[in-house]
């Protein structure tokens, strides 16, 4: 973990939130309204940024030409 990582701030949330997400928090392994907010956080965060491509457009080719040879392909 980098220093930057280890820094931490605070965040204001309304009361009745938090004691939501308190109640939502019982029985899990989140051990705090804290550690549950910076987890849902980073999942939206994690959602926004771009995906890598799972192969490049010579390896699709070269898969779709395969089962094409294999008659899965039309």
């Amino acid at each position: 973990m980098t220093e930057e990582e280890k820094k931490y701030t605070t965040i204001s949330i309304p009361t009745p939130l938090a004691n939501k997400v308190k109640e939502r928090i019982k029985g899990t392994g989140f051990s705090s309204v804290s550690a549950y907010t910076t987890y849902v956080l980073r999942q939206i965060i994690s959602t926004d940024e771009p995906k890598e491509e799972a192969f490049s457009k010579e390896d699709e080719e070269r898969i779709k030409e395969r089962l094409r040879s294999l008659g899965y392909l039309d």
